[in-house]
Formats: C-alpha cells, sequence, structure tokens
C-alpha cells in the first residue's frame, strides 16, 4: 500500500489556538510525523499558514480531522509525496 512521506497543505485557522498550538497537535499523530508551519498572512481573527507534513507514513484522514477540530479549514493540498511498495501488478 502507497505510503504518504510529505505533503504539503494550505490552510485557514482561527488565531486561536496559537501556531505552536496548531502545530503540535497536527504533529501528536498515531504516525510519528515532523510539522513545519509558516503563517503566510494574518487578519484580525484569522491566520493563513502552510503546514509541511513529514513522516513514514502520514494519516491523512486523522491530520484534516484535527485541522477540523482545531477550527480551521483545508484550502488546498499543494505537494504531495507517496512511496509506492512495489508489490501491486502494473496495468497497461
Amino acid at each position: 500500500m502507497p505510503k504518504v512521506k510529505r505533503i504539503t497543505l494550505d490552510i485557514l485557522k482561527p488565531r486561536s489556538p496559537s501556531s505552536l498550538e496548531f502545530a503540535k497537535a497536527i504533529a501528536d499523530q498515531e504516525s510519528p510525523c515532523r510539522v513545519q508551519l509558516t503563517v503566510d498572512e494574518v487578519d484580525e481573527k484569522t491566520e493563513s499558514i502552510t503546514l509541511v507534513i513529514e513522516g513514514e507514513d502520514i494519516p491523512f484522514d486523522a491530520i484534516t480531522e484535527t485541522i477540523q477540530n482545531l477550527g480551521g479549514s483545508l484550502h488546498s493540498i499543494d505537494e504531495v509525496e507517496v512511496e509506492g511498495s512495489g508489490t501491486s501488478p502494473r496495468q497497461e
């Protein structure tokens, strides 16, 4: 089964929780991952952020659920790196 190794997400989040708390919550998944958060824009109530998440098998569904639970909204998936297992038969 293919594994997601790296993903870049464009997210709109409320000002609270802080960027540090937001990144910690995203990193705290069953499958360990590293999170890099960049704040792109700030207004009175929200922040536009870019998350780069790296790991051996990133649990994308759990991460999107965490983003929603923190009041965030996933705008787009900007980059993905996936590694296959090489066990699926090739289709031509």
